[in-house]
């Protein structure tokens, strides 16, 4: 079962690294598989925008919630 809960760890196991940089992640929702995330801090306007969404934060939630199929900014 796809939970906020499970969303929120994978999101604490990619949020030290972020936030390291000045930025961070925030769930926003799911809906139909697919989570919703704002990028906050220096990952709003960071260059590498999309390679962090999909390699790092898709990543991490699609190892720890298999049936997740994407994750998107909002």
């Amino acid at each position: 079962m796809i939970t906020e809960e499970k969303i929120q760890i994978a999101l604490n196991s990619i949020r030290p690294f972020l936030q390291r940089d000045g930025g961070d992640v925030e769930f926003v929702s799911i809906e139909n598989k697919i989570v919703k995330v704002r990028l906050v801090g220096a990952c709003e306007t960071c260059s590498m925008q999309a390679s962090t969404l999909k390699a790092g934060i898709e990543e991490a939630i699609k190892n720890a919630i298999p049936e997740i199929e994407a994750v998107e900014p909002v």
